[in-house]
């Protein structure tokens, strides 16, 4: 089975073959190119999971490439090999938004592992960020606690959001009390829920814009998330 789609930039003949093939041995889908402009080229055709550059290379280096990428808005993650070894070029490296960099020589055993590693990561970041809440005319983005009405954009809390997504992952039932509570805060008391029904204001407030949506107060017992139009 075919792994992940890397894109190689590496312009020494001898490497760029070596990390080619025992790539493809490993079952990643790799494609090689020589230099930065070939890689641009490719870049605005195909998708990569994760890019390798070479940092010494003629007329266009690893870091030239990385900027390029990052003035054309190209989102992409991408790490750097390089003999480079000095402080200031690592530095540079992550400064350039790079999310590893590779001394060489390379030990391929070694490379695998850290894609793998690096891989898994990028994975599991981009299926947070992917994660969309649609409630009525809104569109929430737990991520970056985003929650979004036509072009207007509201940062809720860590506690609000942990609250909305609780609702949300009961709506059409009721989320009771006492549930809520020692789920979200930890503990069931009088205290904690006079906070829990100022979050509930809060969140009332925030989602008001469409009527269809309405947090109603079950007397004594909880919460219910309802959403008329779906």
């Amino acid at each position: 089975m075919v792994k992940n789609k890397l894109l190689l930039v590496e312009d020494d003949l001898a490497l760029g073959y070596l990390l080619t093939e025992y790539l493809k041995l490993k079952k990643f889908s790799i494609f090689w190119v020589k230099n930065g402009k070939e890689a641009l080229s490719l870049l605005s055709e195909q998708t990569f999971d994760l890019c390798i550059f070479d940092v010494m290379m003629p007329d266009m280096d690893g870091f030239k490439l990385a900027e390029n990428i990052n003035k054309l808005k190209v989102k992409i993650p991408f790490l750097f090999l390089s003999a480079r070894s000095l402080k200031i070029d690592v530095l540079k490296g992550f400064s350039l938004g790079a999310v590893d960099y590779i001394r060489k020589p390379i030990d391929e055993e070694e490379l695998v592992v850290r894609l793998n590693s690096l891989l898994g990561i990028l994975t599991k970041t981009k299926q947070k960020e992917d994660d969309l809440y649609y409630i009525g005319k809104y569109i929430y983005i737990p991520a970056t606690f985003e929650l979004k009405f036509n072009d207007i954009k509201r940062k809720l809390t860590s506690r609000e959001s942990d609250l909305l997504l609780y609702l949300l992952n009961n709506k059409n039932s009721i989320s009771k009390h006492k549930d809520i509570l020692n789920s979200l805060w930890g503990k069931n008391d009088y205290f904690n829920q006079k906070s829990l029904n100022v979050f509930i204001t809060r969140l009332r407030k925030y989602l008001s814009d469409d009527t269809t949506i309405k947090i109603e107060n079950v007397h004594n017992q909880g919460f219910i998330l309802t959403i008329f139009n779906e």
